[in-house]
């Protein structure tokens, strides 16, 4: 599968992940840096570092480096690890969350202190421009105001001055050291004004100090910067909402009563009841009792779906009615919340091919930045009216202020969070940006039949026995049932199935053997059964003539023949059908209303495949039939070839090559666990109207990061000139810095607000 990536290249040998929350990061320069001193440091394969989750990924060599290292990497370039909050706690994402509460009193700091900044600043701003003007001289106000402008330059606006020296302790610049530079030149000048007001009217300056405009500033990029933090958690909301679903205790059954615990308590074994209205507490088998579960949360499919003795639950499903008592076979960080949770913090810390754009302007933007400043004032200075040295400082803190790098660096990482959670929510778990991305240039979708397009559930229609070696029926059911037992493939279970209903048992199968694409072989009471495809039975020497006659009779019937040999001679055959899923056609047709082109690609034979497209939409010409593992990825590299942008859609593990191979690999989720490793999205239930829905979804988030993009872009692109006053000769306006602060705040609130838009996105 063709994957873009923006890290190194890893280190020869295995390494393992580590995913560390980071803090004291303001801009995309912040990410740089820190990638690159992890990128650095001995033994790190490549990191990733995510600005709107504020967490960074490293993959290293457990041999050469360890956690401490990392951290003290991370620390080294000027940034902390204040908490551990692992991926898969019961807590993450929650009130409970050691992060969560840390982010929690970072946001109640940040209101404080831009409420206090503000108000001061507004407080000196109507001092000075006071109706005509104070009763005192303009020395003696500005004395006053030298307090509370100190206060708030260096207790409420510390955070920015700590951060730019220690940005510029290694020879970095960042959004706070523009910040710490146009405010500390606009206090200042105010300072020396204010000490020195005699030397300042010699030299013709008027006593017009900025103490009002750096406090303002600072109060407008806290406020900013809280807007910004209390809307990156709510685009950070699905995990919280997912965790949410999880019960916090379970009822369980030991010693010979019935015991409320801890869910995080419940072991692998225990019996524990489920009563109605109860979620359920971890994943497990029934084994007493029934009941309709809901099982929306994962599928998206509001229809309760019936449970007895047997089937599989799975933990935060709703029980809607019943009672019933499972035994707990997956619990902790195993249950498939867990999983789910861990794929979407994963997902939500990548990155996507296009931020490289991003990161490569956000490395030389504060720079950049700086130089445009002191262009300014020289500008202003040299060519500029009087007075020149304040509006030449004016401009130049204006151009300081206005810049913003936060943009740019939230404008792909915000959509991504926001974009992969409402996928998670509606059972579409996407593995990273870079699939998201590829997702949405999808030309051409490719159908597995069985277990994809079909229920995968078929039923034994008919059994015929040739004369020879096996006297009936019952006896043929008896080998073949006893060879299926061993076997993955979704038409084994219903062919074991149809066997138990004419046997209470059936014998141990022995040497078995799985031929991928063709079918299996094994010796049951000494002899030796063959069954699967004409291909396969060919290749062992099996004569055919009577065989394919019967198979070309029930496949011109739309059912599956399945051959069987005994002993090197043809045996019967069992012929199954199987149905189209129930909004399949519904499905087919959304993805040709998206503009995707689709194929159905199958192992089995072209009448039957031909039989199963027509019931759900899809072309003759549109089949890709008796098409063995390897084939069916051939076929998929010849669509690329040709232009096309392929996603395979499939769930049994005849299709992981087929998921590697395509631009996109799309698992069902009920599938191989081999097919979900080799995919790029999962869909958790079995409805393929997802698969329209997921590349509606990656259309929707990635047309949003190239707005943010070009907002970003834009917006400074635009007003840094502005601000520079690059409209003065011509209009006479000049921005104030106050006002440029403003715009600063709101251009990356701006982003992240576009962003959470894509929460409603509509998902059918």
């Amino acid at each position: 599968m063709t994957r873009s990536t923006l890290s190194p290249a890893p280190l020869p040998g295995p390494t393992l992940e580590m995913v560390l929350p980071v803090s004291g990061m303001t801009c995309a320069s912040c990410v740089n840096r820190i990638e690159r001193f992890l990128d650095r440091a001995e033994g790190v394969a490549q990191s990733s570092v995510n600005l709107a989750t504020e967490r960074a990924t490293v993959h290293y060599d457990p041999a050469r480096i360890d956690r401490s290292g990392i951290v003290a990497a991370i620390e080294s370039a000027g940034y902390g690890v204040p908490v551990e909050a692992a991926a898969t706690s019961a807590a993450a994402g929650t009130a409970d969350d050691p992060l969560e509460r840390a982010r929690a009193a970072e946001r109640r700091a940040l209101l404080r202190d831009a409420v206090a900044a503000t108000a001061i600043g507004l407080a000196m701003m109507v001092a000075m421009l006071w109706p005509g003007g104070l009763p005192w001289p303009m020395e003696r106000v500005n004395v006053w105001l030298l307090a509370p402008a100190t206060f708030v330059q260096f207790v409420l606006g510390r955070r920015f001055l700590v951060a730019a020296w220690r940005g510029l302790r290694h020879v970095d610049l960042t959004m706070d050291t523009l910040v710490s530079m146009g405010t500390l030149a606009a206090y200042g000048y105010s300072v020396a004004l204010t000490l020195l007001p005699e030397t300042a009217m010699a030299a013709g300056l008027r006593l017009e100090t900025y103490f009002d405009s750096a406090a303002v500033i600072i109060g407008l990029v806290l406020l900013g910067r809280w807007l910004e933090a209390r809307a990156k958690g709510q685009a950070a909301g699905a995990i919280g909402a997912l965790l949410r679903l999880s019960p916090i205790t379970a009822r369980v059954l030991r010693d010979g009563g019935e015991l409320d615990v801890p869910v995080e308590q419940v072991r692998v074994g225990d019996l524990v009841r489920v009563r109605p209205g109860d979620r359920v507490p971890v994943d497990g088998v029934v084994i007493d009792g029934a009941s309709a579960v809901d099982e929306s949360m994962l599928t998206g499919e509001s229809i309760p779906v019936e449970k007895a003795p047997g089937d599989q639950v799975t933990g935060a499903t709703l029980n809607a009615s019943g009672a019933f008592v499972l035994r707990a076979e997956r619990v902790g960080q195993d249950t498939t919340l867990a999983q789910i949770v861990r794929l979407v913090e994963q997902a939500q810390g990548s990155k996507a091919p296009i931020q490289r754009l991003a990161d490569a302007i956000t490395a030389r933007f504060v720079p950049v930045v700086v130089l445009i400043a002191l262009g300014a004032f020289a500008g202003w200075m040299l060519f500029g009216p009087e007075p020149r040295l304040p509006m030449g400082l004016s401009s130049a803190i204006a151009v300081l202020i206005i810049a913003c790098p936060c943009a740019m660096g939230l404008a792909t990482p915000t959509a991504i969070m926001v974009g992969t959670g409402k996928g998670a929510l509606a059972g579409i778990l996407i593995r990273d940006g870079a699939a998201l991305e590829s997702a949405q240039r999808v030309t051409t979708v490719v159908l597995d039949k069985t277990g994809t397009i079909t229920s995968g559930k078929p039923s034994v229609i008919q059994v015929v026995v040739l004369e020879g070696p096996v006297p009936d029926e019952r006896e043929l059911l008896r080998l073949v049932g006893s060879v299926e037992r061993l076997s993955e493939h979704p038409l084994a279970e219903s062919i074991v199935r149809r066997a138990f209903e004419e046997h209470a048992e059936l014998p141990t199968a022995r040497d078995f053997v799985a031929t991928a694409g063709g079918g299996v072989r094994a010796i049951v009471d000494g002899r030796r059964v063959l069954i699967g495809s004409e291909r396969l039975l060919r290749a062992a020497g099996v004569p055919m003539p009577r065989l394919n006659s019967l198979a070309d009779h029930a496949a011109a019937q739309g059912y599956t023949p399945v051959m069987v040999a005994i002993d090197g001679e043809p045996a019967g055959l069992l012929a199954l059908a199987d149905t189209a899923k129930p909004h399949a056609t519904e499905a087919i047709s959304a993805l040709g209303q998206a503009g995707l082109s689709v194929l159905m690609i199958t192992g089995d034979r072209a009448a039957v495949a031909v039989a199963i497209a027509a019931k759900v939409g899809i072309a003759p010409d549109r089949v890709l039939a008796e098409a063995r593992p390897h084939e069916k990825a051939n076929r998929i590299a010849e669509l690329q070839a040709a232009g096309a942008r392929v996603a395979m859609v499939g769930d049994g593990i005849n299709d992981a090559p087929a998921l590697a191979q395509a631009d996109v690999g799309i698992a069902i989720g009920t599938g191989a666990d081999v097919a979900l490793e080799a995919s790029d999205i999962t869909l958790v239930g079995d409805d393929l109207r997802a698969v329209a829905t997921a590349v509606r979804l990656s259309r929707a988030t990635m047309r949003t990061i190239r707005q943010n993009l070009a907002w970003a872009f834009g917006y400074n692109l635009l007003l840094i000139p502005v601000a520079a006053g690059a409209l003065f000769p011509f209009t006479g306006w000049l921005l104030s810095p106050a006002l440029a602060a403003a715009a600063m705040a709101l251009s990356s609130v701006s982003v992240v607000t576009n962003s959470l838009r894509l929460r409603r996105f509509r998902v059918s």
